[in-house]
């Protein structure tokens, strides 16, 4: 009679032989113990749903607009569409000619965005773009009751947003996850109002995580399949313990199941920012940077393709007083590996203002450590140093199909190029070596070789020596290249 645990049916005249050939004990009982499924797919999201629903909040702003006539006026389209009537001139045309050439009036322009309490005395997280010129925010709960809120403090480059309810009880509310501990693949759960649907739940995977989608200089989203709609924007995004890893914030207008949430991590110290003055205060370290590609890499023979290039020093900057130079590539800050510009960007702005920060740095064939004290980031400064890099010049000599003069002094400053070395590349031939080569107009040829090169004769004397040559260029976009031509 087999054992009730055991999967083996063991028949009396062949026991000897199965004692024989039996596996020892210990395996035998890793063998016998019955297998436990693994559950792909949740059996539920309703206990997830219902513990986590109070704490979500439907949002409902209005604003002051202006409508041209009384056709848009009525007739306008939701969700951000800067036309009324989109492409349909037909209908522009016939509500001109009912309304006639009205004047601008002002109208009351609404919308709709989620949210979730973070607090139990009232402070709620939502996106910047749901209340950001906000006249006036209802927040309404999961029980029906509504409160008029305030903004807390708002932070447009991470399109996050804190505000304020005031009840005569403790609210429900919900508790940061850990965001860098979601794998691609878990299951994620977003609860918003899409559409003006409230407490709409749905579930889906975290389909990616680090995603840079251009909306702004902090770019490092989790991508899921949860769906997420206008209306969603500031929701929470929850693990299936329950906890906010993510904040849903944007979708691919013309994709299905492809929606973005701001990593709680990323969020965390900013919204504890935003509480406890309203603003935030970020990191500065005075340098332009751009991602190590392996040409360059291969150029300065430095370790990998990874790390971030210094385009440009800015002068009396923290980077500049520590002596930080251009051409250094940033592997390291404090400790914490650098693989990309958007990485360097992200540490800098976490650190305290007036902490010192030990950056390591490749420079010159070696690594080296300089210690910078970080300063406080100011934008508009920032704005302010935005220079004009469209490069005019006369053509000198022809080399590769490019056409080179020598760099001028105010043309060097504009460009951010150090001491005014270097070939202002004026014209490319199209179909040219150079052009193959991605050389645009506008670059300015810095080294050859590794080495300086200041007129068309040095350049040319670097061509000589051999079947190639390898040139580090300043692209006139500001970002840095190195490439190879052959005779």
């Amino acid at each position: 009679m087999a054992h009730p645990s055991s999967r083996f049916v063991f028949i009396p005249g062949l026991l000897l032989t199965l004692a024989l050939l039996a596996p020892a004990p210990a395996a035998l009982a890793r063998a016998a113990r019955p297998q436990e499924p693994q559950a792909l797919v949740p059996v539920s999201f309703t206990d997830l749903a219902e513990a986590a629903s109070p704490a979500v909040v439907n949002i409902r702003t209005e604003k002051s607009a202006q409508a041209q006539g009384g056709g848009q006026r009525f007739f306008g389209q939701p969700f951000g569409n800067k036309e009324p009537f989109g492409d349909q001139e037909p209908f522009r045309d016939f509500f001109d000619r009912f309304f006639g050439d009205q004047s601008p009036r002002e109208f009351r322009s609404r919308s709709l965005g989620s949210g979730f309490i973070m607090d139990p005395e009232g402070f709620i997280v939502t996106n910047n773009h749901v209340v950001e010129g906000a006249d006036s925010i209802s927040v309404k709960l999961n029980n029906g009751k509504e409160y008029e809120a305030e903004v807390v403090g708002r932070d447009g480059k991470t399109d996050l947003a804190l505000i304020r309810v005031h009840a005569d009880e403790k609210l429900p509310h919900l508790s940061l996850g850990d965001s860098d501990a979601l794998a691609v693949g878990q299951w994620g759960v977003a609860i918003g109002s899409p559409f003006g649907l409230e407490h709409t739940v749905t579930a889906g995977i975290v389909s990616a995580k680090g995603r840079v989608i251009g909306a702004g200089p902090y770019d490092d989203f989790i991508q899921t399949d949860a769906s997420i709609n206008p209306g969603n924007s500031g929701g929470p995004l929850l693990d299936l313990s329950g906890k906010v890893v993510g904040i849903n914030t944007a979708i691919v207008a013309q994709g299905q199941g492809i929606g973005f949430a701001i990593p709680v991590n990323l969020a965390a110290d900013i919204l504890r920012q935003l509480k406890e003055s309203g603003e935030v205060t970020r990191g500065w370290l005075g340098v332009a940077i751009q991602d190590v590609n392996q040409e360059i890499a291969e150029y300065y023979g430095a370790p990998g393709d990874k790390g971030a290039l210094v385009s440009k020093v800015f002068p009396g900057d923290p980077a500049d007083k520590a002596g930080l130079k251009p051409m250094d590539i940033i592997l390291s800050v404090n400790g914490e590996k650098v693989e990309t510009g958007r990485d360097l960007s992200r540490i800098i702005a976490g650190i305290a203002v007036g902490e010192k920060a030990a950056i390591s740095v490749f420079r010159e064939g070696k690594r080296e450590t300089v210690t910078v004290v970080i300063a406080r980031r100011d934008d508009e400064a920032l704005s302010a140093r935005v220079q004009e890099d469209e490069a005019n010049g006369p053509a000198a000599e022809s080399l590769f199909g490019m056409a080179l003069t020598p760099l001028s002094p105010e043309k060097a400053q504009s460009l951010g190029v150090t001491d005014s070395e270097g070939l202002l590349v004026t014209e490319v031939e199209p179909d040219s070596k150079a052009d193959r080569a991605g050389v645009s107009r506008g670059d300015v040829i810095v080294e050859a070789n590794r080495q300086p090169v200041r007129t068309v004769g040095e350049l040319k004397a670097q061509v000589d020596e051999g079947k190639s040559v390898f040139l580090f260029i300043h692209k006139r976009s500001g970002a840095w290249d190195a490439v190879k031509l052959e005779k």
